[in-house]
Order: C-alpha cells, then structure tokens, then sequence
C-alpha cells in the first residue's frame, strides 16, 4: 500500500493521467507487456458498485497491479522507478494533461457521483471516455509465431479459421508491433503466405484508411492478394488494424518490430522492361486473336489455357472474329475466357492523353475478384479507339489474359453522328459471336447505339424511309445484344435494366421451373403478360425465354405518321415502343395472345380513337391486335404475335382557322362587354321602383364581364401564359368560377321572373316573398366556389389545358358541364312554365286597361329571357358541323349583356326618362 501511495503521489505531482505515464513508458523503454490503463488497490473502491460494474465491463481491456500480489509486486516497484525518471523528463510539460482531465470529467458525470473520484479512481477509470475511438478500443494480438522471423511449423498457421471482430494492436514480446510494408518471402510469421500490406501505413492525420493485404509466392510480392483491411495510426507511434479473414487458409497476418520506413513501396517484378520502345506501339504490335478467349468462351474441361507456357514479348493487340477487343477491365466470372482464372486489369483503360500507363492485373477465384494476382502489364490507348498491351507471363497456371467486347464510334462521331457512323456501329454489333455477354457490357453497348440514334435525329434531316431504316436497324442490333444476357438455367432467372433511354428485362425457364406462370414483366411505363410456360412445354428442351424491352426515344425514328388510315387524322404516340421477343428458343409459337399494358404518356382526349399497333418494317399496322380495356390512364392491348409495339392515338384534325370567324368573335365579345358595363352603370346610378329587385341582373352582368373579359386578354396572349403553368392553371380554375357562377345566377332570375309571373293574377299577394340581397349573394357565389373547389379537391391537375382551360380526359370537364346542364334543364322547364302562365293571364279579359298593357309589354320581355337566362347555351351541343349554328351561337351568348341592357334599361320607362334627363344636362353642360 506504501508503493501505491508513492506512486500517487508522483502522479499527482506532475499532473500526468496513468495512461499517459505508462504509454510514455512503453514508447522509450518498450519493456511493458500490453497496455496498462489502470491501477486498482484502493482501499473501499470495492465498495463502490458503480465503478466496480463499470471495470467489469471493460477488464479484458485493463490490466490489474496489485501490491499485495507478490507475483507481481515487483512489476509495481518498476513501474514507480519509470514514473519517477518519467516526471524528471516532463516536470515543465504538462504531458496530456487536458485530454485525460476532460475524460475523467465525463466518466464523473456519467456515473453521477456525489464525491470526486479519487486519483486511483480517475485513473482506473480514464479510458471508458475513449471507447469510439480504435486506438483506445482494441484487442491486443501478441502471439509470438506471427514474429517476421517465425518459421511455420507442420500445420501452418490460418488466420482464416479466426472470428475477427473489431480493431486489433500487434505486440511482440511486449514491444508494440505492426505488420509490415514490404514483401515477406514463403514460410515466414508461421505461415507459408504471410500477409503484408504494400500500401504503406498512413500518419496521424490520415485518419482511417483502406489497405489492400498481400500474400508473395512465386517470386511475386501479391501472388495472393486477401480481402482490404482497414488501418490507423495512433498518437503514441503505434497503429490498429480492422482485421478480417484471409482469402486463403495458409495465410496469417505477420508482425514487424522494425521501424517503418514510410518511403518503402512494394516490390515490382523486374520482367517488364521500363525502357520505351523506340517504334509507337500503337503501329508495332502482335495481333493475339485467339477465339477461345472471348469472355463467353468456356473452358474445355479438364483442360484449360494457360498464358504461363506463351513466351511473351513485345506489345499485342486483341482481336476476336476480327473485331477489334481489349482485355476487360471489370471483374470476369471464373471458368470464362477459355481459362480456370481469367485474367482482368484493375483502374480502367487510360485516354490517349495518358499515354503508357501501368495497370495490375488480377485473377478472379473463391468469390473474390483479385483473389490472385499477377505481374503488372502497360497499357496504352491508340487513335482508332482501340488499346496495345505489354503482356508478360502470368504468376499462375490455367490462368489467360481475357478479351472483352470493345464497341467503339469512329474517330469523330461522338461530338456528330453521320450515316457513316451508324453504320459503323452497327457493322461491330453484327460481328459480335458471342452467346453471352456481362450485363454491364450490353448495357454500354445499348447506351450508344441509342445516343447515336438521337444525334441521327438532332443532325441529319433524314426523310421518313430513312428513320424507319435507322429504327429497324436499332431494333435488330437491340434484340441481338439483350439475347446474350439468356443463360441456360434449370428452374428460372431474371435479368433487368434500365437506363436513360431503354428499360427491359429478360426472363428464362427451365426443365425444372415450378412455377405455373411467370410474374408480370413491367418496366416504368409498360408490363407484359405472356404464357413463356407453355412456350417451354412446347419445345423439346423445355426452356425458354422472354426479352421485353421498353424504348423512350424510339418514337423520333419509328414515327406515329407511319401509321397509314384512310382517314386524315392526327396521329400521337400514347404510349412508350415495346419490343418483346423469344430469344434462344426453338419453337416461338405462341400458346395464348399476349397482353401488353401502356400507360398514356400525353394527355388523354376522350374524342379520340385508340389503337393497339405493331411495326412492320416501314409502318404501323393493326393486324393481330387489338384493344381490350381503356380508360383515361391505361390501355390493354392483345396482340396473338410477338414483335415491336405501340399505342397510337388518332384525332379528327382541327379545321383550320378562319380568320372572318375570329374578327367576328373579337367583335362581338367587345360589344357584350361594352352593354354589360352600360347595364352595370344604369343599375347602380338610375333610381329604381322600390319593388324591382336587380340583384341577379347585376350579378349577371359581373360575374359574365370578367369571364369573358378574362377569357378573351387570355387568348390574345396564350403564347405567352401557356408556358407559365401555374398562371394557367389558376386562371382556368378563376374561368371555371365566374362562368359558373354566372348560371347560378341566370338561374336565380329565371326562380324570381317564375315568382313575379305567378302573381300576376294575385293582386292581394305580398310584394315580398324570396329571400334578401344578402342570402341571395351567398347562394350565387358560394354555390360556384363549392364546386371549384371539390373539383380541386379532387383532381388538382385537371387544370390547366392547352387553351388554359379545364382538360377534357378524366372527365373533368363534367365538372362544369355538369352544374351548367342541370341549371339549364331547370331554366328551360321555368321559361316554359313562365309563356303558360302569360298565356294565361292575357286571357283575363276583365282585367283594367293598365294590367294588360304591363302584361304585354311583360310577354315581350318574358320572350327575350330565352337569352338572358342562358337558354341559349344549349346551342353549344350541336354546332360540330353546322357553320350557321356557330355564329348563332357566337352572337347570342356574346351579347347577353347586350340584352340585359335592353329589356331591363332601354325599354324601361322610368330608366329611359332617367337617360332623357341626364341627356338634356349633358348638352346644357356643352353649351356657352
């Protein structure tokens, strides 16, 4: 217990946390085993069940000294003889003071103790506060055989057969180890592949980085490259390792003790010369055209080729079936390209502007891409669009260099396509032999043949048979490229893409399928159901397969104008093209008719007739198919052959405009609006019978003048608000309310004109009976607004129409037919009702003189109504085809303000004395 006390006292002397005077310890005098980060012996710190639970939690990471333990009572009295040379060199250096008093600040705070803990305490407690960070948070590995020197015994060490978890620090022989830089040879750290880590360790400031781990055999420094592992460097001068399993079972991570040199790099065979050649390889090199090393090739078992026997020399370039083809730079399947380990470079092909660039070369084997690898080659792009290689002899046997698809444009075409550039591209694809392909090479490929058909459209002014034949040629390259992705299988298997301008998949049976019918194939916009089960019964060996591709572009080449009718119609692709095929199966004929489902791409018209095409060589055709269901959204289709299709939608073309038309709508409509602001100005300014009521009239002639006003600035300057789809949108919706509520108030005047006709005969009855301004205000405008507002509601997009109007799909547009048909059939039944009961009263003969003259001049006006109730507007449902009923149409409707002004004002006695007076003053005015 004396020691102890010593040794606090030293500690509280200089003011150094235990962690920091014992790793001081372990960095100068390098003779402590492991890390020491606590000291417990403090009398009552048993007592504390806090702190004592807390130290459980982390005791495999603390090591106890204990004075009363003579075992290690002399491991104490060292540690107090450093402490004290320690304090001497760092008596003026405050030496991690700060970091280790704000950890034990928190430690305190997070046990929530009354009493400060003592310097025992905060010592034995000081590295839960680290727990995040690997270089306090760590297991120690200090096995003496993973030593550089160690050599392996019979069995080797596998450090494959290890649970790895967490951050592991190196030790050896108590000194803190790290694995090393440089290449350890065979049977070295009691294994017979050590691992070292080529890329070197990072510094402090690097943080954590990723290191790729080698194996040398053979005379190559990564003969065996293992899975990454991450690293980093700790304060202190030592570094922690995520460490997980090796690729291969005599394997084990080695431990160094030397000093790291941070100039060391890895070892680089001396077989690839570095002296370039005086001659460009780009125009001197061996053409390597072996067809077995296709990346479709398969190895015939048990023999496979070997690169290892070929004497190498010089610079190749790669050829398959005469095409030019470069060695892949993706990871290849094994048992591919004619070998047991196809052979890929790592970091891509360089540019021209790169010039020689050196790239390692990897082995793909037991699921891990580089799990081998070999000797770096150069590599150098040429003018052409095609690459030379330095090939040197591989480090392992049944092991080929592999040759992938290399589709390129012709120098010049990727800033401008031509013809001759199409051409080209398509000539590569038709020399392609391979049966199957990565599906990252078919999608490369299907991403420039369909950017090359869209520049085709933007550059060239092609005529309509030369599209067809760019679109049949796309189709055929297309096909061809998505039947490499078929591969034979025993029950099923599904492959799927889906890039900028062409979605698809591709779906293959087998002997062994389970299933009764296979799931829908959908892509964003189409989906296909298809019988591929009983196509497979049908054929002998019983598979098949099913390629479904969904083009967005397609439609700039293979034009809805090829769809031929006898009528002359306008014709608008509603749906995306499609093109389903049978790849690699014998016998295609189908068992039932396919269904195709298209979602509509544009608006929906509800005039127009759809149907359900296919594209036979230069045109759309009908033949074979047919519409099963559609509506507003989506169209089914049926079709009993397989090919590529589309939805067309044909519209009756427009007449065209007339201009004497459009000067009499512009006339008329100014007119109206001219007779609705003079019946406006004699409402609000001329003195009225107290029994006349005008309040609907002059809703009317509010609610009638801004629609149409509205409607008319809109048309004049729809180029310019049509863009503006918002400002579109809200000015359809503003129509669709003023219109509204200009019947809901024609319907209120023809309720009151009913009312006011029926007590004709009824002297006695009350001039008041319906309801007042104000009620009557609410019911005229809230009524509209309820309805544009559900409609709102519940299609917030049916808003907004070419002609800034209410679409017509989705039927919509019932959302103001509706309300005006139901308003109309009611002032028509009240307008008949109104000319019966006329009728009626004229026939009272005894009545006074005065009556039947008001009674007449009342029929007069009862009859003009027909038009300022909006009866008129029923004209709308029959002027399709008749010239005459359009303009009857135009002027009537145009001019209800017209004769509002009419019947209420001019042929009102009181009004037009009104107009007298103000005349007689106007020119009194005028004169001197």
């Amino acid at each position: 217990m004396t020691d102890l006390r010593k040794l606090r006292q030293k500690m509280c002397e200089a003011q150094l946390s235990f962690e920091s005077v014992t790793e001081k310890w372990q960095q100068n005098q390098q003779k402590v085993k492991g890390q020491i980060t606590s000291v417990i012996d403090t009398p009552g710190l048993s007592t504390n069940e806090q702190i004592m639970e807390l130290v459980e939690q982390f005791k495999e990471d603390y090591h106890v000294l204990n004075n009363r333990d003579e075992e290690k009572r002399s491991l104490t009295t060292k540690l107090i003889e450093k402490t004290d040379s320690t304090v001497e060199e760092n008596r003026e250096q405050h030496y991690m003071y700060k970091e280790a008093q704000r950890g034990r600040l928190e430690v305190e705070e997070k046990l929530g103790l009354e009493e400060p803990l003592s310097l025992t305490q905060k010592a034995t407690l000081f590295g839960a506060a680290n727990l995040s960070d690997p270089c306090y948070n760590y297991t120690v590995l200090d096995e003496p055989w993973r030593a550089f020197t160690s050599i392996p015994r019979v069995p080797a060490k596998c450090d494959r057969s290890v649970t790895w978890s967490g951050w592991y620090r190196l030790f050896m022989n108590s000194v803190s180890a790290h694995i090393p830089e440089t290449c350890v040879t065979q049977n070295h750290c009691g294994t017979y592949a050590a691992l070292s880590i080529p890329g070197g360790h990072p510094t402090v400031e690097d943080g954590v980085v990723t290191r790729e781990a080698c194996a040398q055999w053979s005379d190559f420094c990564c003969y065996t490259r293992s899975f990454p592992i991450k690293v980093k460097a700790c304060p202190g001068n030592y570094y922690v390792y995520e460490l997980v399993k090796p690729t291969r079972c005599d394997s084990a991570y080695c431990a160094d003790v030397s000093s790291i040199n941070t100039s060391s790099t890895a070892v680089t065979p001396a077989t690839i010369s570095t002296v370039y050649p005086s001659v460009d390889p780009c125009y001197n090199y061996t053409v390597l055209d072996d067809q077995w090393r296709a990346n479709s090739s398969q190895p015939s078992n048990p023999l496979t080729k070997c690169d290892r026997c070929i004497t190498w020399s010089g610079w190749y370039r790669l050829f398959i079936n005469g095409v030019s083809t470069r060695i892949q730079d993706k990871c290849v399947e094994v048992y591919s390209c004619g070998a047991l380990y196809p052979l890929w470079i790592r970091g891509g092909h360089p540019t021209i502007e790169d010039g020689v660039v050196t790239r390692d070369v990897c082995g793909h084997w037991d699921n891990y891409c580089c799990y081998y690898g070999s000797y770096p080659i150069k590599v150098k792009a040429c003018p052409g669009n095609y690459y030379v290689y330095e090939l040197v002899t591989p480090t392992i046997y049944q092991a080929a260099y592999c040759a992938g698809i290399n589709i390129t444009l012709q120098e010049g075409c990727t800033s401008q396509t031509s013809g001759g550039c199409f051409q080209n591209l398509f000539e590569q694809i038709e020399n392609i032999t391979a049966q199957v392909l990565p599906l990252d090479t078919v999608e490369n490929i299907l991403n420039m043949v369909m950017n090359t058909s869209e520049k085709i459209v933007e550059s060239s002014a092609a005529n309509s048979s030369e599209l067809a034949s760019y679109g049949n040629r796309v189709l055929k390259a297309n096909e061809k490229l998505v039947s490499t992705l078929v591969k034979p299988t025993g029950s099923s298997d599904r492959v799927s893409f889906a890039l900028a301008a062409v979605e698809g998949q591709v779906f293959m049976v087998g002997p062994q399928v389970t299933l009764e019918k296979i799931p829908r194939l959908d892509t964003t916009s189409t989906s296909v159901d298809i019988d591929l089960i009983g196509i497979a019964k049908n054929n002998i060996e019983r598979s098949a397969a099913v390629a479904f591709m969904s083009y967005n572009t397609m439609e700039d080449l293979l034009k809805p104008g090829f769809f031929n009718t006898p009528k002359d119609t306008n014709k608008t692709m509603m749906s995306t093209v499609i093109s389903v095929t049978l790849p690699k199966t014998t016998n295609t004929k189908l068992t039932k008719p396919v269904n195709f489902t298209f979602k509509h791409i544009r608006e929906f018209d509800p005039s127009g007739s759809l149907s359900c095409v296919y594209w036979n060589i230069s045109e759309w055709i009908v033949d074979g198919c047919s519409v099963l269901e559609t509506n507003s959204s989506y169209t089914v289709c049926s079709c009993d052959h397989l090919s590529t299709f589309a939805l067309i939608m044909q519209i009756n073309r427009p007449p065209e405009s007339d201009s004497q038309m459009d000067l009499l709508n512009l006339v008329c409509v100014i007119v109206g609006l001219v007779f609705f602001i003079l019946a406006l100005l004699s409402f609000v300014l001329c003195q009225w019978s107290p029994g006349v009521n005008n309040v609907a009239r002059i809703n009317i002639c509010i609610s009638l003048l801004l629609a149409h006003l509205l409607f008319l600035l809109t048309q004049q300057f729809l180029s310019v608000i049509r863009p503006q789809q918002v400002l579109c949108a809200v000015i359809s919706g503003l129509l669709h309310f003023l219109f509204l509520s200009g019947f809901v108030w024609m319907f209120i005047e023809a309720v009151m004109l009913f009312i006011c006709v029926r007590n004709l005969s009824k002297i006695s009855s009350r001039k008041k009976e319906l309801l007042s301004s104000g009620y009557l205000c609410v019911i005229g405008y809230l009524v509209a607004l309820v309805v544009v507002c559900v409609s709102v509601g519940l299609v917030p997009e049916g808003y907004g129409s070419e002609q800034c109007w209410i679409k017509m799909d989705k039927g919509f547009i019932w959302s103001f037919l509706g309300p005006v048909c139901i308003i109309l059939a009611s002032n028509m039944i009240l307008f008949i009702k109104i000319v019966i009961s006329l009728s009626s009263a004229l026939k009272n003969l005894n009545a006074e003189v005065s009556q039947m003259k008001q009674t007449k001049i009342l029929v007069f006006k009862t009859l003009a109504q027909f038009v300022v109730l909006g009866c008129s507007w029923i004209l709308g449902f029959f002027t399709n085809d008749s010239k005459v009923l359009e303009i009857l149409f135009l002027i009537l409707n145009s001019q209800q303000g017209t004769f509002i002004f009419l019947i209420y004002c001019v042929l009102n006695n009181e009004v037009r004395q009104q107009y007298r007076k103000f005349f007689r003053c106007l020119c009194c005015v005028k004169k001197p």
